[in-house]
């Protein structure tokens, strides 16, 4: 995917979102004709009838998926998130149906997208990927749009640094029921990469030539980090490269206003991430409702963008956001 695939839409509502919005086309390259002003409530959810008109103006501007000449959507703002009590991106991709509210806990409609090999989401699945350009301020938002566009093809290749992915369990038994997804630690023979599994409690393993985080090893600086807790330690020991991705499973990491105590996602995009993963809306902790280790890593190391990889790893991404610089791709070869 590429940025002539990218519809982008900008709330004229919101001064954050303008000022993001026009970033944005100006660093990818975006054309008039991929650029979508439209006027939003400044709120977490829209409701269906809201929804219903926002999906009509983007069909107006950028057609039907099927045929549509976008593939993926770049959402320049933090609020709304939400259409009632799903993600406004699973509410695009899947239809306001995918999840019935009053059983958030239950199954949600899969999606076609899941470890697929499509290159063409709306084309070939009927269906727009999205991703928000949210950060805690306009000027992390911008930052957070640079390093995307910096990270382009800067790993995986000869002279490129060492990376860690790194792999954490938690006390949290609810929590941390995706380490047994977790790879085996050791390195991904021609990326460049090193899987480090560790535990974590008050604080994280350190990256760069020496530990600060009681005595943990030494770590590369960091491309992946994933855990599953509800409030994160302390980030600044990480070093993250341009291009990183991180999460942490809990229920309302995605509710970028109020996520009840909880740390929100947008905390890794603060830290230097540059692609995160939340839920909206209780999720329990079925598996399938968040990013998958091994999938999204397959997906990013072979060269896909971050909204790629990060779709493709969720196998019910109705509550799922997905937020951050969707383009970037630090191991693309093209």
């Amino acid at each position: 995917m590429s940025g002539a695939d990218i519809g982008l839409v900008i709330n004229t509502a919101d001064p954050y979102s303008v000022r993001v919005g026009e970033h944005y086309a100006r660093a990818r390259g975006l054309t008039p004709q991929q650029v979508l002003h439209i006027e939003l409530p400044v709120r977490a959810a829209l409701t269906r009838e809201e929804f219903a008109a926002f999906e009509a103006a983007l069909q107006g501007a950028f057609g039907a998926p099927r045929q549509s000449r976008v593939q993926a959507l770049a959402l320049a703002w933090r609020t709304p998130y939400a259409v009632e009590c799903m993600s406004i991106g699973g509410a695009l991709a899947l239809g306001v149906d995918a999840l019935d509210c009053r059983r958030s806990c239950g199954r949600s409609t899969a999606s076609p997208y899941f470890n697929s090999a499509s290159a063409r989401p709306a084309r070939e699945l009927g269906l727009w990927p999205s991703m928000l350009l949210a950060a805690d301020s306009t000027d992390a938002a911008l930052a957070l749009i640079d390093r995307g566009v910096a990270a382009d093809r800067g790993l995986g290749r000869r002279g490129a640094p060492p990376v860690e992915a790194l792999l954490l369990s938690s006390r949290d038994a609810a929590r941390n029921a995706r380490a047994a997804l977790y790879p085996p630690a050791g390195a991904i023979r021609g990326t460049g990469v090193d899987i480090h599994l560790a535990t974590v409690d008050a604080a994280l393993p350190a990256a760069g030539p020496a530990s600060e985080a009681g005595g943990a090893e030494p770590l590369e600086p960091v491309l992946l980090v994933q855990v599953g807790m509800a409030r994160l330690p302390p980030l600044a020991s990480l070093r993250f490269v341009r291009g990183a991705l991180a999460d942490h499973l809990t229920s309302y990491g995605g509710r970028l206003d109020d996520a009840r105590g909880q740390s929100s996602a947008l905390e890794w995009i603060q830290a230097g991430a540059t692609a995160t993963h939340g839920t909206v809306s209780e999720p329990c902790n079925h598996l399938q409702k968040f990013p998958h280790p091994q999938v999204l890593l397959l997906h990013y190391l072979r060269g896909e963008t971050a909204i790629e990889a990060y779709w493709k790893s969720v196998a019910w991404p109705a509550q799922s956001l997905f937020i951050g610089e969707p383009l970037a791709a630090p191991f693309a070869r093209d």
